[in-house]
């Protein structure tokens, strides 16, 4: 019995010592292949999303049903802002100049507009959106579903 006890010991030191001397650090490689995985992911939100808001039936759609879109957009926009270093500089200027500009088009309807007449405003912006994602995603081999 106090073989298997001090054996039972023996491993357990010997796990723990080696889990300690065990690196959890990512190598570069693997920390660009995260970085640009979590860009896929972000884009791709960002992609379904602008998609959701440029489908809204502009004969139909409230203005809350608009700007709850249109939110959750800027919120896909946040995301990719923040992990969009790995995009190359020209993609990375036109996802962030096609995203700028369809807030500032957003910020500039005035307080009355219609959900019918928001959509009509913003459609030219929602489709720049959605071809400069669509191009950041191809050059970054992004999986698309």
């Amino acid at each position: 019995m106090k073989r298997f006890v001090a054996s039972g010991l023996l491993c357990a030191v010997v796990a723990v010592g080696a889990s300690a001397c065990s690196s959890n650090d990512k190598t570069p490689e693997e920390e660009a292949t995260q970085a640009a995985a979590e860009l896929c992911t972000n884009l791709t939100k960002l992609k379904s999303d602008n998609a959701a808001l440029k489908a809204l039936n502009p004969a139909t759609a409230t203005k809350d049903q608009m700007q709850q879109a249109y939110e959750a957009v800027q919120t896909d926009w946040k995301k990719v802002k923040e992990s969009r270093q790995t995009m190359k500089s020209a993609e990375r200027e036109a996802v962030k100049d096609a995203a700028e500009n369809l807030k500032k088009s957003y910020d500039d309807l005035p307080g009355d507009t219609t959900g019918k007449d928001a959509l009509t405003q913003l459609q030219p912006q929602i489709q720049a959106l959605d071809t400069a994602v669509n191009e950041a995603a191809t050059s970054l081999r992004c999986r698309t579903t």
